[in-house]
């Protein structure tokens, strides 16, 4: 069997999960891990990585290396992935992409211009009920799509870690990328209100519509107010209205949920989880996909660089309003193709 070898650049919690999910992957093989933390180049060692390095620049002199995953902080992916690409490597950037469209475009751009792909680390497009969503909406079962709902809410304890990134590209980036594939349209204009519990520049809690140059209207809600003493992991909802029905799904009933002499315990199945000595979960199934494509050398359309730019470029304007009180017009965005991929 041909097999594509991996590289990993950033080998922090996810990127030990892009370890587990790439060798839960028979046609891939991750030949080297690179991170500037001593700690965590000894865990990539513990774990059996055949070459970890420091810095990128080590890890890429890996000849035979076809892919890399960039898993840097969310402010620091530009470097590493316009060097993967000069090195003729495939990339698979986590989300946020970037959190400056501007960074995010000469991404794309240097991909063209290497003859390479760069793809975005948006893993719900992979995950079965979201994806079931998009189904629906494409095979017309809604009628005529007009409005979106989704929420998105993580343990409280998890903002002292992540506030150190507007709640727009840490948390509801997840969101922006299903409304544009589920609108097949680009937003026009952005109202954003953020509540900020503890007083810093970081809203624990983020409200936006969007509204749609096809029409469509999205109302999305992030927040890191579910307490850990609930003993939830993911507390998620979406649904999306049409002329002739409605989908939904909440994520919590569809947890397994252990109800103890300790309280509850939920397990999310749908990211990433160990099970039985098997890697389960939307990340395995991305990695796999864009594995293939870099392994067959074809284009990962499933995602789009171009939708994850435009929604870099939402969040901007997200950021704007609600620090502003005022709606934010966003114009000259390319359109969509029909079938909801991103402009070429």
């Amino acid at each position: 069997m041909k097999k594509l070898k991996v590289g990993i650049i950033g080998f922090g919690s996810w990127g030990e999960c892009h370890l587990e999910a790439y060798r839960a992957l028979p046609f891939i093989e991750v030949a080297a891990v690179c991170d500037a933390q001593p700690a965590r180049r000894a865990r990539a060692r513990e774990l059996g990585v055949p070459v970890v390095c420091e810095t990128a620049e080590e890890l890429l002199r890996e000849a035979d290396i076809g892919l890399v995953s960039v898993i840097t902080f969310e402010k620091a992916h530009l470097q590493p992935v316009l060097a993967a690409l000069e090195a003729g490597k495939h990339v698979l950037v986590e989300k946020p992409v970037a959190t400056d469209a501007a960074e995010a475009a000469q991404m794309l751009a240097a991909a063209k211009r290497h003859g390479r792909f760069v793809a975005p680390g948006h893993l719900l497009r992979f995950e079965p009920k979201y994806a079931e969503v998009r189904r629906l909406i494409a095979e017309g079962a809604l009628g005529r799509p007009a409005s979106i709902y989704m929420k998105r809410s993580r343990n409280h304890s998890l903002f002292g870690t992540y506030r150190r990134t507007h709640t727009v590209y840490e948390l509801m980036i997840h969101d922006l990328d299903q409304a544009i594939w589920y609108a097949g349209s680009r937003v026009k204009r952005v109202t954003a209100e953020g509540c900020t519990l503890s007083g810093g520049d970081v809203p624990e809690i983020l409200w936006v519509q969007l509204r749609f140059e096809n029409g469509m209207l999205a109302v999305l809600h992030s927040n890191w107010m579910t307490h850990d003493a609930a003993g939830v992991v993911i507390n998620d909802y979406t649904e999306v209205v049409g002329s002739e029905g409605t989908v939904q799904f909440d994520t919590d009933l569809a947890g397994v949920h252990l109800l103890g002499i300790r309280g509850r315990a939920s397990t999310d199945l749908s990211v990433h989880h160990r099970q039985g000595g098997r890697i389960v979960g939307a990340l395995k199934e991305q990695l796999a996909y864009i594995g293939e494509c870099a392994l067959n050398g074809t284009s990962p359309d499933v995602v789009s660089f171009e939708d994850a730019i435009h929604g870099i470029e939402v969040a901007d304007a997200i950021v704007r309003s609600a620090r502003s009180g005022e709606p934010v017009e966003l114009g000259g965005q390319a359109a969509l193709d029909p079938n909801g991929q991103g402009a070429r």
